[in-house]
């Protein structure tokens, strides 16, 4: 596969364009996201479906931007694909004709299913293992639903709702009880559901939950894998649909660009809350786009990653650490520490994964500048661990990078953090075990070279050698738990 790849999504609202870089043979990250909004669907809805000269016009001069964006970033492929306008057209190969001849591009209009497929596998393979979950993605024109249980999706289907379809049909002839009865006849298609939490992707789905994010004073900054409760959601649907003008959508903080099309968005989503017993919202970060790249990736692998893998871990490693014999090294002392301390200071086996990630991960900022090697790979963590993570995780693997080596984490810190780390207690003590491991390693030793024990709360470190930098840097340590020492035998 190219190292280099953009992505095209014409969609009935907007079309978007991203372009990716693999770092190495399943790592990649993303090097540009473009959109614009052309609506290429305006007006179709009313005319059977035909798409109009003014919106395909816009949407070709979008196609011809995009693709020398795509040429500067010297992407070596280049996939298009269209969902619902263009798939639900009379007159779709009047536009096709024209891009294919002038723009020398070929566009893959996908069905229903597909599309629905292609989102559902990048939230599968993206966002944190989910059991007995339904992805909905609502755009423009339709609406595509998947079940997806871990890494395997099923149940691929997709309806004849879209926003831009129920404005132009119902909520612009102020329609709402026909705008309702059509969304549950659509719905009524969906059987053999058994969902728990449901996973949103889309502009609708986003547009929502960054509004809720802001309304809670979240802590973190990201939306891909914003958990929240089903209540907290259906309270702000139910404030959407109460408002009666722009200016109260825009104080429950929806944007500009989603005020005209929100509502009829925000009324198939009650409408699928109520048919379904969810308990657990996710939003998606990820979608067609993400999942038309994974698909081509992940070709020889039935499009899942293989077991074990991450590839946003892979792609911090790749590109930010030098010494990756170190890393690993840092990873396997750190797992060793928490197995043979995880009695003495109360810790659950769960918290072992983030703080060997957190080891392994350490030493990326360092790439970036020596000196404030902790801010970097703090910012870096917080930012690119994006795939494969809850905000919980994200947030505690942080936290502990940004305090290694240097001190306990402070007040200020775990209050701003409170809903996303665990007990304080439990935050300093993996924060004291991962600045032991790098202070245990201070020596820089090819292996392990010290052999390891726990007697009545007290680290013997039992060496051949003199651990005299290792010893020097432990005792400069602030450990978190009273009785617990270290001492050196060689």
């Amino acid at each position: 596969m190219a190292k280099r790849v953009a992505v095209i999504d014409i969609g009935s609202n907007s079309v978007r364009m991203v372009v990716y870089e693999k770092t190495s043979r399943y790592a990649f990250h993303q090097l540009h996201e473009e959109k614009s909004k052309v609506r290429i669907s305006e007006n179709a809805y009313k005319d059977n479906g035909n798409l109009q000269e003014i919106p395909m016009q816009r949407a070709f001069n979008a196609l011809a931007d995009f693709i020398k964006i795509s040429e500067s970033f010297n992407a070596r492929k280049l996939l298009c694909v269209a969902t619902s306008a263009l798939r639900d057209a009379p007159n779709q190969q009047d536009f096709l004709r024209e891009v294919k001849k002038k723009l020398k591009l070929n566009i893959k209009i996908i069905s229903g299913e597909k599309e629905a497929y292609f989102g559902a596998i990048a939230c599968a393979n993206l966002l944190p293992k989910q059991s007995n979950a339904m992805s909905i993605d609502i755009g423009g024109g339709s609406t595509e639903i998947s079940a997806i249980d871990k890494d395997s999706v099923s149940n691929t289907i997709s309806l004849k709702l879209g926003t831009v379809r129920l404005k132009e049909l119902y909520f612009d002839n102020d329609d709402i009880d026909g705008a309702i009865e059509y969304i549950d006849a659509q719905l009524s298609l969906i059987s053999d559901f058994d969902i728990s939490t449901l996973i949103g992707i889309g502009g609708t789905f986003r547009a929502i939950s960054s509004a809720i994010l802001q309304s809670q004073n979240y802590p973190l900054d990201k939306i891909h894998a914003y958990e929240y409760s089903l209540e907290t959601f259906s309270e702000y649907i139910e404030k959407i649909l109460d408002t009666k003008s722009s200016n109260e959508l825009s104080a429950l903080g929806i944007k500009n660009n989603r005020l005209d099309v929100i509502k009829p968005g925000t009324l198939i989503l009650q409408r699928v809350i109520k048919k379904f017993n969810i308990h657990k919202v996710i939003t998606s970060g990820v979608g067609v786009r993400e999942g038309v790249y994974l698909s081509d990736l992940l070709r020889n692998s039935k499009h899942k990653f293989p077991h074990n893998y991450n590839t946003s871990i892979k792609y911090l490693i790749d590109s930010h650490v030098q010494d990756k014999a170190f890393s690993i090294l840092l990873n396997s002392l750190s797992k060793k520490l928490f197995d043979l301390t995880k009695e003495t200071l109360s810790l659950d086996e769960s918290y072992r994964y983030e703080l060997g990630i957190a080891a392994k991960l350490y030493p990326t900022g360092s790439n970036i500048h020596f000196y404030s090697q902790n801010k970097h790979t703090y910012y870096l963590i917080q930012s690119a661990l994006e795939y494969g993570f809850t905000h919980k995780n994200i947030t505690l693997i942080a936290t502990l990078t940004k305090y290694a080596k240097n001190r306990l984490p402070t007040t200020s810190h775990l209050q701003k953090y409170a809903q996303l780390l665990p007990a304080e207690h439990i935050t300093k003590a993996l924060s004291y075990l991962l600045s032991l491991s790098i202070a245990l390693l201070s020596h820089r030793p090819r292996n392990i070279d010290f052999q390891m024990k726990i007697e009545d709360g007290t680290i013997i470190i039992d060496s051949k050698d003199k651990l005299y930098i290792a010893e020097d840097a432990v005792k400069k340590l602030e450990c978190s738990h009273e009785t617990l020492r270290v001492v050196f035998n060689s």
